[in-house]
């Protein structure tokens, strides 16, 4: 039997959005053998889980977790607020350590080409940083980074939904998001193995 490294993918997606790449990200975690994508969210505002979209994340997830990609819209060039307020909420798994050494990667989407969609990945790299991940982002050697007009970034997938519309991913940002999973999960896999 073996020993099947987990990726968490954990998301807020307020329109679908991000969603969409969490789904197409897991896709590419799948894969990698032996790899299996987690998909969770976060709580918010007037959403019950039993309405969510997908399971709300517990702690004890993320802290078993091999490898994590997080996603948010960008908000002004950050994080949303329901996602940021969770990974404030880990300051135990921080003091304990639990994600010291695991590869990370981030995403997000945004309405406008020039919304922030960098900026919100960097910002969301910070706490992962304190935790002591190994972030870990999209390499030139994928050609969509080359191609892409819309979404798509070396610091990790993006998508740009066009005024908040729910506008499909094109083929170079699926792309994208299938070459960060496999990535991760790939990693993940590797570092497990030492």
């Amino acid at each position: 039997m073996t020993d099947t490294t987990t990726i968490l993918i954990l998301y807020y997606s307020k329109h679908g959005n991000t969603q969409k790449m969490a789904r197409l990200i897991a896709r590419g975690v799948q894969q990698v053998d032996d790899c299996e994508a987690i998909i969770r969210t976060v709580a918010s505002e007037g959403v019950e889980e039993m309405t969510a979209a997908d399971p709300f994340i517990t702690e004890q997830e993320l802290a078993d977790c091999d490898g994590l990609l997080l996603g948010s819209p960008s908000h002004f060039g950050n994080m949303a607020a329901p996602l940021k307020a969770f990974i404030d909420s880990t300051s135990q798994l921080w003091l304990n350590g639990n994600l010291e050494g695991k590869p990370a990667g981030v995403f997000a989407n945004s309405s406008s080409i020039h919304g922030g969609q960098e900026t919100t990945l960097i910002n969301m790299m910070i706490p992962l940083l304190h935790h002591g991940m190994i972030l870990a982002g999209l390499p030139y050697s994928e050609k969509a980074l080359l191609f892409t007009e819309t979404g798509g970034s070396p610091y990790g997938a993006t998508h740009w939904a066009k005024s908040g519309r729910q506008s499909g991913l094109d083929n170079n940002e699926k792309q994208l998001c299938l070459a960060q999973g496999k990535r991760i999960a790939e990693i993940a896999k590797k570092l497990k193995s030492i």
